[in-house]
């Protein structure tokens, strides 16, 4: 199968600066007799989409629907502004910056739809931005993640609880002083989360002054605390390309771009894929095969079954077993009905027991 990416360079060629993406009908390209029907491809940016699904289905974690994926994908080219093009006819038609963007580079707009099909996101939301950029004067897509999109992975993989991420403005009451026991008692004890105080309902809360970001894991505690200041986060800002054009996200949502950059500085410390229920999992099998191995040495006898109730690939137990939960066999329970307590063998109902011979022995 052709991939996405050499499909869309060779696709690219046949591509106009303007978007219009015309190719040379089969009558002039092939010789095609006037009066055959043909079969036209859709070659908008809306029918590459179409025309890729199944290979962004075979990336997409299966949590998500690949069907509601696409029609994500094809919906987010009809937002933002429209621009003035020339159309194939001659004719100057307005059309959407992100449609124009795909149509001039085909293979930078389905490589980015790839990079958010591959983290489970969907593309033209907060999770992973699609933003239009220009290179050498035409307008190109830029796939970016998104301050939600960052969000999503963490809770995916499964160890947080809840994930928290502020801006701080300037009328704000911030504090952050970690073990600090505050005494006009705003916190409980040593503290071990900023405290931050906002009114909501003001006119004006005053300028992007900082932000910050922590999660409250499921075991309660909580995860270092990220916390930055204006230079930081511009900081990132400008090693970010193309930061200051008019299309990026740094100029047309600042404040989601500070939130985001705080969520990546958390990533460090936040379990933020699969392989987190792995060995969460081999800890579990591990723990159970040492708690029976333990109890068969105190009762003396050898270690009882497992049970496998979920197998998740390959996390072995203490015993070798591929399980992710189980629970312990015990050889004592009472047998079920229709089971010989003593030979393990099965009893035929109709078959006449040992006290029926007895009593025919025995004449009675």
């Amino acid at each position: 199968m052709t991939s996405i990416r050499d499909a869309a360079q060779a696709r690219g060629t046949t591509t106009s600066s303007n978007g219009g993406g015309a190719q040379q009908p089969p009558s002039a390209a092939g010789g095609q007799q006037p009066g055959t029907d043909v079969a036209k491809r859709d070659n908008s940016a809306r029918g590459l989409i179409e025309q890729y699904s199944s290979d962004f289905a075979t990336v997409l974690p299966s949590h998500i629907k690949p069907a509601t994926w696409v029609r994500v994908a094809q919906g987010a080219l009809k937002k933002g502004k429209k621009v003035r093009v020339k159309a194939p006819s001659g004719e100057w038609v307005e059309r959407f910056e992100l449609e124009v963007a795909a149509q001039n580079n085909p293979a930078a707009f389905l490589s980015a739809l790839l990079d958010a099909a591959r983290q489970g996101l969907e593309p033209g939301t907060d999770q992973y931005y699609l933003t239009p950029r220009k290179v050498k004067g035409e307008l190109e897509i830029l796939g970016v993640r998104g301050y939600q999109g960052e969000i999503e992975m963490m809770y995916r993989a499964g160890a947080v609880a809840s994930v928290i991420v502020e801006v701080v403005r300037e009328r704000d009451t911030f504090v952050w002083t970690p073990g600090r026991v505050d005494p006009q008692r705003r916190w409980e004890g040593p503290q071990e989360r900023p405290f931050h105080e906002v009114d909501w309902f003001a006119d004006d809360r005053g300028g992007l002054r900082g932000v910050y970001a922590y999660a409250v894991m499921k075991s309660g505690s909580t995860s270092k605390v990220v916390v930055l200041n204006r230079k930081q986060v511009e900081a990132a800002r400008d090693v970010s390309p193309g930061s200051q054009s008019e299309y990026s996200p740094w100029v047309k949502w600042e404040e989601a771009m500070w939130l985001k950059t705080a969520a990546h500085h958390l990533h460090k410390w936040v379990p933020t894929s699969a392989e987190y229920l792995e060995t969460m999992a081999r800890a579990a099998g591990t723990a159970a095969g040492a708690a029976q191995a333990e109890r068969a040495r105190a009762l003396g006898v050898a270690s009882p079954p497992l049970r496998s109730e979920v197998e998740l690939g390959a996390n072995p137990n203490y015993n070798g077993d591929q399980v992710f939960d189980a629970e312990i066999v015990d050889e004592a329970d009472v047998p079920p009905p229709g089971v010989d307590p003593q030979s393990g063998e099965m009893v035929d109902p109709r078959e006449p027991d040992d006290q029926f011979f007895a009593d025919l022995e025995a004449g009675r």
